[in-house]
């Protein structure tokens, strides 16, 4: 198959004291990740993935809501929030079967679930703008995270295990796919949503929504992943 490529330079400058909030708050969450999982890529895939596919669901509730309330149309954005949702769960299928967790982690993944479950539907009735904001820190994050992971696997250190077949039926993916072909799929995934959650903030803040993701979903203006540090 033909590698998803895209544009790993995309970041979004905080501006005002709403990004500054969001993006403290998730350089913490990334220490904290890198602090418990340190390279254990699949490992923290599993934990973060269940955290991930939180925001598109507790946005589009949120956004059904309003929209039954005020009797207006949601211009697209319960249905995008909701593949979010979908896409992001599909990816813990998927390294579920890549990295069984242990009893631990999947204790850790109920408690960290719950609260950030309750933390972001605050957040997101407080400030959707902020909570739209974080979900595209963290999606920066994760494609930094992944293309890390595609260098363990590329330096010998993560094996390149054949493709669980949840993700070939997913992702469409060859028969012969590897765990390198999915990680591929997945950072162009995070890259997406990277791009609709900054564009979401902006439009809520009255900016243009292309100003943050010029580039169309996984395309590309530099396909090596080795530039990411």
């Amino acid at each position: 198959m033909t590698p998803p490529l895209i544009d790993l330079s995309v970041h979004h400058q905080p501006q005002g004291a709403s990004d500054r909030v969001a993006f403290g708050f998730t350089k913490t969450l990334r220490w904290v990740a890198d602090t418990f999982f340190a390279r254990r890529y699949g490992h923290r895939a599993v934990v973060l993935e269940t955290v991930a596919a939180v925001p598109g669901m507790v946005g589009a509730t949120i956004n059904h809501l309003k929209c039954l309330r005020r009797m207006c149309d949601d211009r697209g954005w319960i249905k995008t929030l909701m593949d979010e949702a979908e896409n992001e769960r599909m990816h813990l299928m998927t390294f579920v079967e890549v990295c069984k967790p242990t009893w631990y982690e999947r204790a850790v993944i109920i408690g960290v679930q719950w609260v950030f479950y309750l933390a972001f539907f605050a957040l997101y009735l407080i400030s959707a703008k902020t909570a739209h904001r974080v979900v595209g820190y963290f999606e920066e994050e994760a494609v930094i995270s992944y293309t890390h992971y595609l260098a363990e696997i590329d330096e010998g250190r993560s094996e390149n295990v054949p493709a669980p077949e949840i993700a070939r039926r997913y992702w469409n993916l060859a028969e012969g796919a590897r765990l390198r072909d999915v990680v591929l799929v997945v950072r162009a995934d995070e890259a997406h949503h990277r791009d609709v959650n900054h564009g979401y903030a902006n439009e809520l803040a009255g900016k243009p929504q292309g100003e943050i993701a010029p580039c169309p979903p996984h395309e590309t203006l530099e396909p090596a992943w080795k530039q990411a540090a």
